[in-house]
């Protein structure tokens, strides 16, 4: 069963299906853990957490190809990646979702934001023409070898437009050749409703933390027809937080003592990793080498 293909079983067996970010590899391993049957890697995660960048479209299709590749190393759930404007022009574009493919990525969305992007929670957000996107869909439609792999058009444009004109492009977006569709800064359940209702295409709902959209339930999502819902950085900024209390306690009062019940043990970790199943597999090689 390829990635995209089990994107798609997944979506189809949970509903709404829960998408939740995860930053590295180790971090992708817990979420699996938590019984996530897909995956997500944030532009802006790649950019804050592995570079220390603001997500303003300056890392690179390498940067993320880089992190995506050790997430589906790691783990075999379908992994949706963000290919924030696609890197380029359509050839550019071709070649992002080729190298999607090949690092076992199940589906990417691509957005109709300008090249120069800004996070889809921040004001100055500007937008390309309809046809213009419409071409980005098309180029990565036309360079994906495996009709499985998912491609997911993002819009931007209801805070730039308004809901009739954004559903209007929206619709566009699904003849160009979408599969799926990312209704990004939503402040409205009725919003979502009337797309939904307009467009028989997947709907995502990115429930993103201290953002435009509320923090709406599954429950309420599901009763809207969303398909989809993503939790892009909910866990790294659960992480981040506790890394800040770490640091400070250590530098304030000389020992990590007071944060200790906070902390996963050594024992915990070792049972993510599977640490002992190593251990014993290097016992029995260097046995195996004593004998001989």
């Amino acid at each position: 069963m390829t990635p995209g293909t089990k994107f798609r079983a997944a979506l189809a067996s949970e509903k709404p299906l829960q998408v939740v970010g995860t930053m590295n590899a180790y971090s992708a391993l817990l979420a699996k853990r938590a019984g996530f049957q897909a995956l997500y890697l944030s532009g802006a995660g790649v950019a804050n957490a592995s570079f220390g960048l603001p997500d303003l479209g300056i890392t690179t299709l390498t940067d993320v190809l880089e992190d995506a590749r050790r997430i589906t190393s790691a783990v075999d759930l379908p992994v949706l990646v963000d290919i924030d404007t696609g890197f380029g022009s359509a050839f550019n574009i071709a070649r992002t979702i080729r190298q999607m493919i090949k690092a076992d990525v199940a589906a990417v969305h691509i957005e109709d934001q300008v090249q120069a992007k800004r996070c889809g929670h921040r004001p100055g957000k500007a937008i390309v023409q309809t046809e213009e996107m419409v071409d980005r869909i098309k180029a990565a439609v036309d360079a994906r070898d495996d009709t499985s792999f998912v491609i997911m058009a993002r819009t931007d444009a209801l805070a730039l437009e308004g809901l009739d004109k954004t559903i209007e492009r929206i619709q566009h977006y699904a003849e160009a050749g979408a599969d799926m569709i990312f209704f990004e800064g939503v402040s409205e359940l009725s919003q979502y409703q009337a797309l939904i209702q307009a467009c028989k295409l997947p709907v995502l709902a990115n429930i993103t933390e201290f953002g435009l959209t509320p923090l709406f339930t599954k429950e309420q999502l599901a009763d809207v027809g969303i398909s989809l819902i993503l939790y892009p950085l909910s866990a790294f900024r659960a992480m981040s937080l506790a890394a800040m209390n770490v640091y400070s306690t250590i530098r304030t009062q000389g020992t990590q003592k007071p944060v200790l019940a906070n902390m996963q043990t050594r024992e915990q970790l070792y049972d993510v990793l599977n640490y002992h199943a190593y251990e014993k597999k290097l016992d029995e090689l260097f046995a195996e080498g004593k004998e001989k």
